[in-house]
């Protein structure tokens, strides 16, 4: 197999799956708990560790990943045998960020010096909907090293507006 396999790979054909059996909801509710249980610094040490029999890899996974589908199950599986822990988290942004573009939306992040007021957060929404042309959901986070403005990553697209930028300009083109 090619060296550098990418959780982004994996998810790919997860959704694909997903689409074919229309249950893309159920499957990110798997993937999400299956990224939580893997995530976990014991319970992946367990299953990393070449010492631990598959059966017994298999015991902990069959406990912490109680109702998940076979299917999700199996993957969580071909994870741990073909030692591709690192993946899971990647695997799950990219399902979740498949799944939001099939859906037409978009998920944006937004860094703001201060908290700002959810009508605030709906200006932002609006305008980062219009630059997009897709419904966007806001991930807030508050950054006081950008000093005013904001910055949003949508997603390869980055929107600089932030008070720390624009100084930096200014400082430039005095120079």
């Amino acid at each position: 197999m090619a060296k550098g396999v990418s959780g982004k790979r994996h998810a790919q054909a997860v959704f694909q799956i997903a689409l074919e059996e229309k249950q893309l909801d159920k499957w990110l509710t798997d993937v999400e708990k299956i990224a939580a249980v893997l995530g976990d610094l014991e319970i992946a040490a367990i299953l990393a560790n070449p010492k631990v029999s598959p059966e017994n890899k298999k015991d902990v996974l069959d406990r912490g990943l109680k109702g998940v589908s076979p299917m999700a199950m199996n993957l969580a599986q071909l994870l741990v045998a073909r030692n591709r822990l690192h993946l899971v988290q990647s695997l799950a942004v990219e399902y979740k960020r498949l799944m939001n573009a099939y859906g037409g939306m978009e998920l944006a992040e937004v860094r703001t010096a201060v908290p700002i007021s959810s009508e605030e957060g709906e200006k932002v929404g609006k305008g980062l909907t219009a630059l997009s042309g897709k419904r966007v959901t806001l991930e807030m986070s508050v950054d006081p090293e950008i000093l005013g403005g904001f910055v949003a990553r949508l997603g390869d697209k980055l929107i600089d507006a932030s008070a720390r930028t624009r100084l930096q300009e200014l400082r430039k083109s005095i120079a």
